[in-house]
């Protein structure tokens, strides 16, 4: 008796959103210890400190703006350290580094071709990952439910059902025409 793989055989999609991911490591740039005690900023030491601060640290990283402490930082301090993350940084967002990460995906997500899960049943691969954010599950199941058959969760050969495209309905059958009676005739009761 052969063995047959019908999930091999299938016409299922399996779409992984870890593949969006680069692997690069995420990290903090605190703008906390560049404020007076940590909670006011002063123009003029603030620039002397990020001037002179290594920024080859963050080559190649994804870095994630943002300030600690409950100081009131003028926006343009943070647009001033992402001109200098610039050339060093993969990507610079604004805030922790999980939502550096959620902005990552939504970014990538927005740049996916749909067209080819058209009309087909698509799982999207979730079981284990560490990276993607519950997020990007969301925004990938509003993009899915535009184009796919039946969306899925987890891998093909165990998946969870989560939504089908509906059934197109039958054309509705024309109305019966109501019984006409001539004109000038009696109605029989």
């Amino acid at each position: 008796m052969e063995i047959v793989n019908r999930v091999a055989e299938s016409d299922i999609e399996v779409f992984d959103l870890e593949a969006l991911w680069d692997g690069r490591e995420v990290v903090a740039f605190d703008l906390a210890p560049f404020l007076a005690e940590g909670l006011v900023l002063r123009e003029r030491p603030f620039r002397e400190a990020l001037a002179a601060h290594d920024w080859a640290a963050y080559d190649g990283r994804h870095v994630a703006v943002h300030c600690t402490t409950d100081a009131v930082v003028p926006t343009w301090a943070y647009m001033l350290a992402a001109t200098r993350l610039h050339g060093h940084a993969a990507s610079v967002a604004f805030g922790a580094e999980r939502d550096l990460v959620r902005d990552h995906f939504v970014r990538a997500l927005e740049g996916v071709d749909w067209s080819r899960y058209a009309g087909k049943p698509v799982v999207v691969k979730g079981c284990g990952s560490k990276v993607v954010p519950v997020a990007a599950y969301l925004v990938a199941t509003q993009k899915l439910q535009g184009v796919a058959a039946k969306l899925m969760y987890g891998e093909p050969c165990s998946a969870v059902p989560l939504w089908r495209k509906p059934k197109a309905a039958a054309p509705a059958a024309a109305p019966a025409k109501p019984a006409v009676k001539p004109a000038g005739l009696p109605s029989s009761r």
